[in-house]
């Protein structure tokens, strides 16, 4: 429990190499002024757009696209994204449980990491990213896992009621991805096997992304791992650490995860070189990087080599949790878009 403890506080730490480097200076933060926060319980309004940090309906930094990308984009607004962002409430100094959804601070920390960085990654299509009173980071590596449990089931409160409010109000019939990241795929499980699993709603789901989670073998039983890069109504995760790293609590989960690779969108053991990653978006956001990094599966996990970027000397950590999704930004991208094509087919020809 020491060494994972350890392992969160530094990886809270890296936030600060991967996201506040180098931010674009040509990104401007957007200002809301509008709406209302949360009502007299605490609980945030979907009905106000201040309350979502991603909503078509306004401008926020999920919409912005690296520059070497705008000239390829396609935009697609058949189709949703629901987004559920990870933790950003670290500090070790803070002792709430739960974020306050109007705490104007850790909303701009999470607009402005998460949600540019993130989220961007599945801007082609109509993209929904609910606020949420976050569990506090501690939630993962304290002793006291009631209070843990209850944070954790609070943050999963606001979720639930946001997604229902999207259903009612926004989605109209659309198909829709799930995306999570860390804390948002705790959530994003919860989400799956509530609204989708072995439900009618599943027949919409296009693909879930829940990564930089464990995802058991028998957490589901009605939803499976995608199998390669087309498939659809499926899901797709993985952790990533260094090439030849094992963190400690890894022996300790009792089913081993099942992982996708994001190089080969296959679970296939076999190394996925350099060359085949399209390109990260690292500290840079206006800044594409080419053969970032491998891939590899191994034991529940993704191993990966130290990744080749400006600045990447800094980076002595083995755990690459943070950079689950920039460091295959690109591969990501365009997989959304070779899953929707898909989907599409495979409706239109029943």
């Amino acid at each position: 429990m020491v060494q994972r403890d350890r392992a969160f506080c530094y990886l809270a730490g890296l936030v600060s190499i991967f996201y506040f480097m180098g931010c674009s200076p040509v990104y401007s933060r957007y200002v809301t002024a509008y709406g209302s926060g949360p009502d007299t319980a605490g609980r945030p309004d979907y009905s106000q757009l201040v309350n979502w940090a991603a909503h078509p309906d306004k401008k926020d930094p999920s919409d912005s696209i690296p520059i070497p990308l705008r000239a390829g984009t396609l935009q697609d607004t058949a189709v949703d994204v629901f987004f559920l962002h990870p933790t950003t409430l670290v500090a070790a100094k803070d002792s709430l449980w739960n974020a306050d959804i109007n705490d104007s601070a850790l909303n701009a920390r999470t607009d402005n990491t998460t949600i540019l960085f993130q989220a961007s990654a599945f801007n082609e299509c109509r993209l929904f990213a609910p606020r949420y009173r976050q569990a506090h980071l501690r939630a993962y590596y304290t002793t006291d896992t009631v209070s843990a449990k209850k944070a954790l089931d609070l943050a999963y409160e606001d979720i639930r009621t946001a997604f229902q409010y999207y259903l009612d109000h926004y989605n109209q019939g659309r198909p829709i991805i799930i995306a999570s990241h860390s804390q948002g795929t705790t959530h994003a499980k919860r989400l799956l096997k509530e609204f989708f699993e072995n439900k009618p709603l599943q027949n919409k789901l296009v693909a879930a992304y829940i990564i930089g989670m464990a995802i058991p073998g028998n957490e589901f039983s009605g939803l499976a791992p995608c199998g390669d890069s087309t498939a659809t109504g499926c899901l797709i995760g993985w952790r990533t650490f260094k090439e030849g790293y094992e963190p400690p609590y890894l022996v300790k989960e009792k089913t081993r995860s099942w992982v996708v690779n994001p190089l080969t969108w296959t679970m296939a053991e076999d190394p996925a070189p350099r060359s085949l990653n399209k390109g990260g978006i690292l500290t840079r956001f206006n800044e594409l990087v080419p053969h970032v990094t491998d891939a590899t599966i191994h034991d529940g996990i993704l191993w990966a080599h130290r990744p080749h970027f400006r600045g990447s000397f800094l980076l002595q950590t083995k755990n690459y949790h943070i950079g689950d999704i920039n460091l295959f930004y690109l591969n990501i991208r365009e997989n959304v878009r070779t899953r929707i094509r898909s989907y599409k087919a495979q409706t239109a020809a029943n």
